[in-house]
């Protein structure tokens, strides 16, 4: 079975980004109390059933929200009645699955015994999954920790806290063992990171800075898709925080800061206020938007999604406290060349 508190701490949602992606999470175990069952803590209740389990390991993994009764997180002291059901819940399916390390370079800005902070290039898919089992970020991870003491292959999140698009650039965090997972898993879920983002958007944002906050979920007709629900009932609760660094005409380069990390979450909150990020396929942010239709503009726009063939998005700033010290760590990221190139090719059709 292996030790399933490796992955209690790893929340992400893309996901995509989340962005992070945290609305998904999957059923590991089930557990139903007994009729006669006595009241008792939710911890001491695990800590029987799950092999390898430690008190300590599901105390955390509540905090984190990966402890449910009756289908509602809770935490280490609740008190389990006869018939609940308790269930542990993750962010990734259980599967058998082996990680093949393989040696694909990687920009690694950070690393100590705990903790390794990547900034991931535009392109590279960050872990295994519909069709992508190699090629990954985690299979180049791997490779870095292959030869780490108690390093599992089979592990397959392998220390990641959080994800972000295969298509958008930037910082990323990786936990080097179990410890370091879970207190900066408990950390994400408790929304204390500090995560900046800059994005090239279609339009020209009307305030300088502003909040943007509506339920995401699934689009009912499109599963690739996430979208917000008008009546705030649906869903998954939401917050982005936006402030315009620079007006290019039908464009505005912004940055974003996220409250919280759902699957897709910029991408959409940007459409929703009708600010598509640039070039963004998914979302239609790949089409004229903004702007006049005449030949010379329509070259302008092709040559501008020919440099950045992505959506314009950058995870730029990531602050964390570090999970062995307890120090506040701060890194920042540069623009990627595409992206600065776009944005120059903005600022001179304004000139």
């Amino acid at each position: 079975m292996g030790e399933w508190t490796e992955d209690i701490a790893d929340l992400a949602e893309a996901t995509g980004f989340v962005e992070d992606s945290e609305d998904e999470f999957y059923e590991h175990f089930r557990f139903v109390a007994d009729k006669g069952q006595s009241l008792l803590r939710v911890d001491k209740f695990l800590v029987d059933r799950i092999e390898h389990a430690s008190r300590n390991r599901i105390q955390m993994a509540a905090d984190a929200g990966y402890i449910r009764a009756n289908g509602k997180p809770v935490k280490s002291n609740y008190k389990v009645k006869p018939a609940d059901v308790i269930t542990v819940v993750m962010d990734q399916p259980r599967r058998e699955l082996e990680i093949i390390p393989e040696d694909i370079p990687l920009q690694v800005v950070y690393e100590d015994d705990d903790v390794m902070v990547i900034d991931k290039p535009p392109g590279l898919v960050v872990h295994p999954g519909h069709g992508n089992y190699t090629g990954t970020m985690v299979n180049a991870i791997a490779w870095r920790l292959k030869d780490q003491p108690g390093f599992e292959s089979k592990d397959p999140r392998l220390g990641l806290v959080h994800r972000i698009d295969k298509d958008t650039s930037g910082l990323l965090v990786v936990a080097k063992n179990p410890d370091a997972k879970t207190h900066l898993g408990i950390q994400f879920f408790n929304k204390t990171t500090q995560r900046k983002y800059i994005a090239l958007v279609w339009g020209s944002v009307k305030n300088d800075e502003g909040r943007i906050e509506g339920n995401m979920g699934r689009d009912p007709k499109d599963k690739m898709r996430m979208i917000v629900f008008p009546d705030g009932e649906s869903g998954k609760p939401a917050v982005t925080h936006y402030r315009v660094l620079e007006r290019l005409g039908y464009a505005s380069l912004i940055e974003c800061r996220l409250e919280t990390g759902r699957t897709h979450q910029i991408r959409v909150h940007l459409k929703h206020i009708g600010h598509t990020l640039f070039n963004d396929e998914r979302y239609g942010g790949n089409e004229i938007l903004k702007g006049n239709h005449h030949t010379k503009y329509k070259q302008f726009i092709r040559n501008c999604m020919e440099i950045c063939p992505r959506q314009a998005l950058h995870a730029q700033t990531l602050g964390f406290v570090h999970p062995k010290t307890g120090k506040e760590v701060f890194f920042e990221s540069p623009v990627p060349e595409d992206m600065q190139q776009l944005i120059e090719k903005w600022r001179n059709l304004m000139i």
